[in-house]
Order: C-alpha cells, then sequence, then structure tokens
C-alpha cells in the first residue's frame, strides 16, 4: 500500500501506553494519525508531533463527528478506557461507562459517518479464568470481573454492527503487555501501575522498595502464576498489520488473540530483571490475589496464520531491559524536571 493511499486514522487513548505505540507504529508505516486523548492517564508528551492530538472524551459524539469529518478518518483504533481489574471490582459501573457505554458512542459514531475499519483493545479477561491453557479464541469467554465483561461486550457490539453496516472489525485479545519503545519514545508511565515487569524495573531502580510474590501454590513448575508477556512494540506491529488486513478484505472481521504462545512464572520474571540489572530484587510471599488464574498463555496459531504479523521482540530480557531503560529515562525526567 503507497504511503499517498493510507487514510487517516482516529486512535482513541492515543496518549497511552499501549496507544501511544500504536500511533508510532503507525507513523513510522506512513499512516496519518489523530489522536482523541482525555490526557486522565496518558500523557500529551507521548504523541508524535506529526500526529495530531485532540484533548477530549471518546463519548463525546458531537467532537467525534468533527474529528472524523475534518480529518477524513477512514479507521478507527479504539484504546480509550480504564483497565485496572480490582477497580473494576469496586467500581463496575464506571467501567461499564468507560469501556461499553462510551464504546457504544464510538461505534455509532463510526457508523453514522461511514467509517469502514474498526480496530478494538479487547484482553485475554474475556476468557476468565480457562479450563485449559493455550487458550484458543474459540474456547468459551467467562469473564470473572466487570473489566473482562465491560471488554467482552464491547466486542459483542461490533459483531452485531459489522453485521448490520458496511463496516469490518478486528478485536485484539492482549495477554500480558510489558516493554516500552525500543528507540526510548514512549513507555508506560502510569503511576501506581500494576503490571509485574513495570513493578519489577521500579524497584530495581529504587522506586519502590520490594515485589509482592501473589500466590506460591499454584499447580505451576515453581508455584508461580504464569503469563504470556508481549512486548508493546510487537503489539503495536499486530494492530498495523490487522488494519491492512481489514482495508485488503473488507469482507472480513476478525478476534485474534495477541501473545507470544508460551508462558513465564512470575519467579522467572523476576530472574530475569536480576540478570538484565545485576541485582537482586527483594521478593516478598504474599498470599494468592482473588480470581487470578494459575496461567493464562494464548494460543496465537490464528494471528500467525492470519496476519503477515511475527515477534520481533519475543525474548523476556528484552522486553525487560526495554522496560527498565524507558524506567530509567522517567527516572531522569523526574529530576530534571
Amino acid at each position: 500500500m503507497s504511503e499517498a493511499s493510507r487514510m487517516p486514522v482516529l486512535v482513541t487513548g492515543g496518549a497511552g501506553y499501549i496507544g501511544s505505540h500504536a500511533v508510532l507504529a503507525l507513523r513510522d508505516s506512513g499512516w496519518p494519525v489523530v489522536v482523541l486523548d482525555n490526557l486522565s492517564t496518558g500523557f500529551a508528551w507521548a504523541v508524535p508531533d506529526d500526529a495530531i492530538l485532540v484533548k477530549g472524551d471518546v463519548g463525546d459524539q458531537s467532537l467525534l463527528a468533527r474529528i472524523i469529518a475534518e480529518h477524513g478518518i477512514g479507521a478507527i483504533m479504539h484504546f480509550a478506557g480504564s483497565i485496572i481489574v480490582p477497580e473494576s471490582v469496586a467500581d463496575p459501573l464506571k467501567y461499564y461507562g468507560n469501556n461499553t457505554v462510551k464504546s457504544r458512542a464510538l461505534i455509532e459514531s463510526a457508523v453514522q459517518a461511514g467509517v469502514k475499519h474498526f480496530i478494538f483493545s479487547s484482553t485475554a479477561a474475556t476468557y476468565g479464568i480457562p479450563e485449559t491453557v493455550p487458550v484458543r479464541e474459540d474456547m468459551p469467554t467467562q469473564p470473572i470481573n466487570p473489566y473482562g465483561w465491560s471488554k467482552l461486550m464491547t466486542e459483542r457490539m461490533l459483531a452485531d454492527t459489522v453485521f448490520a453496516h458496511d463496516m469490518n472489525y478486528c478485536a485484539l485479545r492482549y495477554f500480558n503487555v510489558a516493554g516500552a519503545d525500543p528507540k526510548g519514545r514512549t513507555g508506560q508511565s502510569t503511576a501506581g501501575a500494576t503490571h509485574l515487569i513495570k513493578v519489577a524495573v521500579e524497584a530495581a531502580i529504587g522506586k519502590r522498595g520490594h515485589v509482592d510474590v501473589f500466590g506460591t501454590d499454584y499447580d505451576t513448575p515453581d508455584g508461580t502464576g504464569v503469563r504470556d508477556y508481549i512486548h508493546v512494540s510487537d503489539l503495536a506491529a499486530a494492530h498495523v498489520a490487522a488494519l491492512e488486513k481489514l482495508i485488503a478484505d473488507p469482507a472480513s472481521s476478525h478476534v485474534m488473540n495477541c501473545g507470544y504462545g508460551r508462558g513465564f512464572s512470575v519467579l522467572e520474571v523476576l530472574d530475569s530483571v536480576d540478570r538484565v540489572t545485576n541485582l537482586a530484587v527483594e521478593r516478598r510471599l504474599s498470599p494468592r490475589r482473588a480470581g487470578d488464574p494459575p496461567a493464562l498463555i494464548a494460543d496465537n496459531g490464528r494471528i500467525l496464520a492470519t496476519l503477515p504479523w511475527r515477534p520481533a521482540r519475543d525474548e523476556l530480557d528484552t522486553i525487560v531491559a526495554d522496560a527498565l531503560a524507558w524506567e530509567r529515562r522517567l527516572a531522569e525526567r523526574a529530576t530534571s524536571a
């Protein structure tokens, strides 16, 4: 596809962690980008200068109509939403509002404006606690928290919408996203993040005193939870490949796992952090958290068969090293501010 033929893409939540990496991947591939973000958890500096940033709410349909019309938006990548699982249990209506109701407003705005392609940031939380791993897309979806349900409801809305309207979509179900842009342009910057690798590299540079290991008695090789960690830049590349697939095959829609098809335990991740930093991060053994499955690993056969996407930064130490480099950059930014 020539650069001249690439349509402008609206990226909601494009100033956040995963969204900002998707914006970089789009711009690196020559796609014009407009970012819509309310900057509640995102950062204006994470949006590159050659993308347009509009501060606003994804549920504001008059604003959406204006953005789509003014910029000739032909596709939407939807990242905006709330993502903290325990918070979704404590405040479910916030999650159904931010993640489901506002997604409905965005989908309706896309339909009304004739936007043909929609890529949705979904999650492995749609599976709940799977009976077997690796997890395939055709396995039961039975979320165990409002976060997972809020995302699954949006997937259902998209499936029903494309049946009734001239649009196709791709829902990408993420497993555990980690790492940072290898060029140091953006990374996970949200204060109080709960992702293991983020927490561990914060501990490695002294921002935290220790790392809690929640559960050591799972039926796994070392007793700690096993997860499929995917580098955020590989994930961003998958979004660009999915967009190109939707454009090339407008009659197709897709639901695909985004993972590497292998898992690492909590202790293996912490061992990697120790290797990369040449330090020993303090580990504190704690009881299991309610609702955590022993293992959650993607079957990524569908995405590998459907897209020309292949992982480029799938070594655990590489993921950790990129996350660490970004954490050090954040610390330098805070010192110089």
